[in-house]
């Protein structure tokens, strides 16, 4: 089983009852009519298997990279409000998750054109591509604490710094 999207709780109550998906994990809120009391899907299974295409990577953007290195340089560890290639793109650095991270202003222009030993510098963590269900966290922004265990380790994160 693997995360496909977010729904709003009305659409995963009309997918259960139209018998399209059953629930695997209920929030506790209720829904309540004449004819139906049902407890408020937050997990559902679909019943039949939907062939999504998948990508190997999520698409490089400025608002995942933020995101993925919680908006804090990866140099020093404050705010971060610039984007930093690590190989810089004039030697042939890629733009790509592997070369991307967020910068202070300060540890960017410090940096300049040249790689981060060059410069003396020391990056918190490597730079990694985060899974494709990264961006299901992302458009939803507040993730419910009950869906951990069913969205795992959605970032992909190296364990070890840089």
């Amino acid at each position: 089983m693997e995360p496909l999207c977010v729904v709003a709780a009305r659409r995963a109550v009309v997918m259960v009852l139209a018998e399209k998906a059953d629930v695997v994990h209920a929030n506790g809120h209720r829904f309540r009519s004449q004819h139906l009391d049902l407890t408020a899907p937050s997990v559902v299974r679909l019943r039949r298997y939907v062939n999504v295409p998948r990508r190997r990577h999520a698409s490089l953007t400025r608002r995942g990279g933020f995101l993925r290195d919680e908006h804090t340089c990866q140099y020093c560890g404050a705010g971060a409000e610039n984007v930093d290639h690590v190989l810089p793109r004039s030697r042939g650095g890629d733009h790509a998750w592997g070369n991307v991270v967020a910068a202070c202003r300060r540890c960017n222009s410090r940096k300049e054109d040249r790689t981060p030993a060059e410069a003396g510098m020391r990056l918190r963590r490597r730079p990694f591509a985060p899974r494709p269900a990264f961006w299901l966290v992302v458009t939803v922004g507040r993730v419910d604490p009950e869906w951990s265990r069913y969205l795992g380790d959605v970032l992909g994160s190296p364990a070890e710094p840089a």
